[in-house]
């Protein structure tokens, strides 16, 4: 009888147990919107100062990808957002973020934990047009990639390295710096190519 009770214990405490783990995995997927269509309704106002394509750095690995473009707009008062254009995919998982980093190339988990970076929050669906508000404070002149990470494993889905934009004539914009804010000095976005 005593083996019994014990069978029964550990079956509620085992089950209780992958029931939590298995909600905490499953949760995202039946949340998360399937495509975001976020638009920018004051693009006329931006100047697309940096942009960048995501890669899957790891062919090996089908769970963690991701593709489609990224831009960095600025408006005149200095106010930047990154917008993941409506190309943008990721395959699905638990806590995905986007994060602004400051090194380039970023190909694995050592490169993003070794980076200065800024969240910009919880990704609002695993594909589709979105946009992310850079925060003020930080050198943000400094970030040359833009990082999806799942918080949840510590793992790195997918990063984009931002290239300077090019206008119509081939040149970068005028006057421009990259994601330059009120009160900091601007400092001129150059990524070796």
């Amino acid at each position: 009888m005593k083996r019994f009770l014990i069978g029964i214990a550990a079956g509620i405490v085992g089950g209780t147990l992958f029931g939590f783990a298995l909600g905490i995995f499953v949760y995202p997927f039946w949340f998360l919107r399937d495509t975001a269509m976020e638009h920018l309704a004051d693009a006329e106002t931006r100047t697309e100062v940096a942009r960048g394509l995501f890669t899957h750095v790891n062919r090996a690995d089908p769970v963690h990808w991701g593709k489609g473009e990224v831009s960095v707009f600025q408006d005149d008062a200095g106010d930047a957002v990154v917008f993941l254009h409506d190309t943008f995919e990721v395959g699905p998982g638990p806590r995905f973020h986007v994060y602004l980093v400051d090194r380039p190339d970023v190909q694995n988990k050592a490169d993003f934990l070794a980076s200065r970076r800024v969240d910009l929050g919880r990704l609002h669906a695993f594909a589709g047009s979105q946009i992310y508000p850079v925060p003020r404070g930080p050198a943000p002149a400094e970030y040359k990639s833009v990082v999806i990470w799942c918080k949840e494993f510590g793992v790195l889905i997918s990063p984009a390295t931002l290239r300077t934009a090019l206008s119509s004539t081939g040149e970068a914009p005028a006057k421009r710096s990259f994601l330059s804010i009120a009160g900091h000095v601007p400092a001129t976005f150059a990524p070796k190519l």
